[in-house]
């Protein structure tokens, strides 16, 4: 919630406010949002805390932020600018053949990353706790992250398999 708040702060206080510096100190904020969230996680589970689905799932969410924080604030970034700032229209590239298999493979390989990461902090949370019995709090979030992984991959082998293909009106005549 605070990485939208901060987000959503930042980027008002630069396009809609004006106050640029305001705006890029509130941007700054929502990597390290992250950090406080894991570091709040570690201290909790080593100050005695018993493990819940609460634990695993700031391991999950920062798993996902770190892969796709940036590409959020960007992505954002762009829509405030062209509605508060004048910015121009962000083009959407017209995706089929080649170009869209290597994009959706490319997205899912991104999920792929922040699965590893989201899993490697849940398993090392574990590791803090000292068993398995102990962290099986955390480890509920396997079974949703794994399931999202699985069930995203269907998305390239589709591509993959019927990639599309050039709108006719851009097809050569010959």
């Amino acid at each position: 919630m605070l990485f939208w708040i901060f987000l959503v702060g930042g980027l008002a206080a630069r396009y809609a406010a004006g106050r640029r510096t305001l705006g890029a100190a509130l941007l700054v904020c929502v990597p390290l949002i992250d950090v406080v969230l894991l570091g709040a996680t570690v201290l909790s589970i080593r100050g005695g805390a018993e493990p819940t689905i609460w634990h695993g799932l700031s391991a999950a969410y920062l798993g996902m932020t770190v892969v796709y924080g940036h590409r959020t604030v960007r992505w954002a970034d762009a829509k405030f600018a062209r509605r508060f700032g004048g910015g121009a229209a962000v083009p959407h590239p017209e995706l089929y053949g080649r170009a869209a298999v290597v994009d959706a493979w490319k997205s899912w390989l991104r999920f792929l990353l922040a699965y590893a990461i989201s899993v490697g902090l849940i398993f090392g949370l574990v590791v803090l706790v000292g068993t398995l019995d102990e962290g099986a709090p955390l480890l509920v979030w396997l079974n949703p992250l794994t399931k999202v992984l699985v069930y995203s991959l269907i998305w390239p082998l589709v591509t993959t398999m019927w990639p599309g293909r050039a709108p006719e009106a851009t097809q050569r005549t010959g």
